[in-house]
């Protein structure tokens, strides 16, 4: 059974037949740089990595491309809220940065590229005049907007016609609109007094922000939302993408919005699959920036580390809603946990010197094919991680009955199926490292060794201390290590550290 995938512009379960037998095209819809980004941000981004990363997988050459959002509203209103946050760039590159630093500690792949809105303006005016030309769009006042009665196919994606939309703009803006729902390409001047006041965090002083503008045919203006993701992705990846990924809270307007004027300015279809991605919840509502009711994924990290974190989100397949708390994350922890042991048991087991080339245990064998089989079909069901997890975590029930049979054998003759364990460990690093991102085996970082050393380094110092009798001042030495999540052991070949 090949991949098949949920295609929210049908409806329907498809088979996953990209353009190229080779190749499949990725876009992602990235994030608007205007906050910190939080654990429903990372979700997407988990399950647009374990998605491209199945497909390499499967042997693809995975095309990703994935945008930052780097002009809005939102960014605009945060200018001079901080030091050094004098323009939109600015504090567009602050947030750029730290989710930079986040998809790094997700242990993400990296797309191919991350196109950012302001290093895209000419592309976007440029798919703006085609849209003009070809009478999908019009002026009025220096602004730009689609006119939806244009497009034949517009509302196909939600489920919705033009003519059961309410109008969601301003008085002036409205008035500018031939159709209550045609939406903004471009907009004349800059970010409206109105906007930086219902985004604001802080009370400015003086005048108002009014963020970035440009030059364009139709005067000094700004690009609207819509359009951005239209030039980024057709200028890196071509007019039809095979996949298109985001949250469900962007099917409408923003994807509906993306298909209207791609296909208009390109005639061709402009994805094949459309998948969305469930919302991550705390008790009753989704995560969000507005509700300030979000746990940053820096934060997260730290609390509970990378492995962790994708163990959760291992949880739940990607087009259902997810619940973030207290008892989900003790959950993915001890799955996590189960995980590892089990790996690194079937690790030692394999290269004991126990371990013969003849020793041969079938029921464990199977079970080492029964987890592969079983992990393949369930990431190939509309990529279904957490029956895919699961596969995992029976094979590290197999590989503990294996090892402990072995281990009890009074007459001491048992030895392990090295072929089978091997296996096995192939197993858990092709789908739990691979394809699930999580960090099997893997030895310490450099941020971590270096603790290490360091810590060794006090050791010796205290030691000398305690040699010398300065057993009060040895003492603090140990409790300012535990302090830093560092315990000291004393043995009787001499003190050690753990990392707790």
């Amino acid at each position: 059974m090949g991949l098949s995938v949920t295609n929210t512009l049908t409806g329907e379960r498809e088979a996953f037949e990209p353009a190229s037998d080779d190749e499949v095209l990725l876009y992602v819809c990235g994030l608007t740089v205007s906050d910190d980004a939080h654990l429903g941000h990372a979700r997407l981004w988990f399950h647009a990595d374990v998605l491209h990363r199945w497909l390499d997988h499967l042997g693809y050459d995975v095309r990703h491309v994935e945008n930052v959002t780097d002009v809005n509203e939102k960014i605009a209103a945060r200018v001079g809220e901080r030091e050094g946050w004098d323009s939109e760039a600015d504090v567009a590159r602050h947030f750029t940065e730290q989710v930079i630093d986040d998809m790094r500690g997700l242990n993400l792949k990296r797309a191919e590229v991350y196109p950012r809105v302001s290093e895209h303006v000419p592309e976007i005016v440029g798919l703006i005049e085609r849209l003009i030309e070809s009478g999908h769009a019009y002026e009025a006042n220096g602004s730009v907007y689609f006119d939806v009665t244009s497009f034949d196919d517009y509302g196909h994606l939600s489920n919705q016609r033009p003519e059961e939309l309410e109008a969601d703009a301003d008085a002036d803006e409205l008035a500018e609109k031939r159709h209550p729902a045609d939406f903004a390409l471009w907009k004349a001047d800059g970010v409206s007094e109105a906007a930086v006041r219902e985004h604001r965090k802080h009370e400015h002083d003086g005048a108002l922000p009014s963020g970035e503008t440009w030059e364009s045919p139709w005067g000094e203006g700004r690009p609207g939302w819509h359009i951005e993701c239209s030039a980024m992705s057709t200028s890196h990846l071509g007019d039809t993408l095979d996949v298109h990924m985001g949250g469900r809270d962007l099917v409408f307007p923003h994807h509906e919005n993306e298909i209207a004027q791609s296909e208009a300015a390109t005639g061709h279809r402009f994805a094949r699959y459309w998948l969305h991605n469930g919302l991550l919840e705390t008790t009753e509502d989704k995560m969000s920036s507005s509700l300030g009711n979000f746990f940053t994924v820096s934060d997260a990290l730290d609390e509970f580390g990378v492995n962790v974190l994708r163990t959760f989100y291992l949880g739940a397949q990607y087009r259902g809603d997810q619940v973030f708390s207290e008892d989900a994350m003790a959950e993915a922890e001890e799955r996590w946990e189960r995980l590892e042991r089990a790996y690194e048991a079937a690790v030692d087991a394999c290269d004991s010197v126990d371990a013969r080339a003849k020793a041969t245990d079938e029921r464990f064998r199977a079970a080492v094919d029964d987890a592969r089989e079983t992990a393949t079909e369930a990431m190939n069901d509309d990529l279904n991680v957490r029956e895919a997890f699961g596969a995992l975590l029976e094979l590290g029930s197999a590989v503990n009955r294996h090892v402990e049979a072995v281990d009890g054998d009074a007459d001491g003759h048992a030895a392990y199926d090295y072929r089978g364990l091997r296996r096995a460990v192939e197993t858990f690093e092709a789908f739990g490292g691979d394809v699930f991102g999580l960090e099997l085996g893997r030895e310490a970082g450099g941020d971590v060794a270096l603790a290490g050393d360091l810590a060794g380094l006090v050791l010796d110092v205290r030691e000398e201390e305690r040699s010398a009798g300065n057993y009060e001042r040895a003492d603090r030495l140990r409790d300012d290590l535990e302090a830093l999540g560092l315990a000291v052991e004393d043995g009787d070949d001499g003190p050690e550290v753990r990392f707790d």
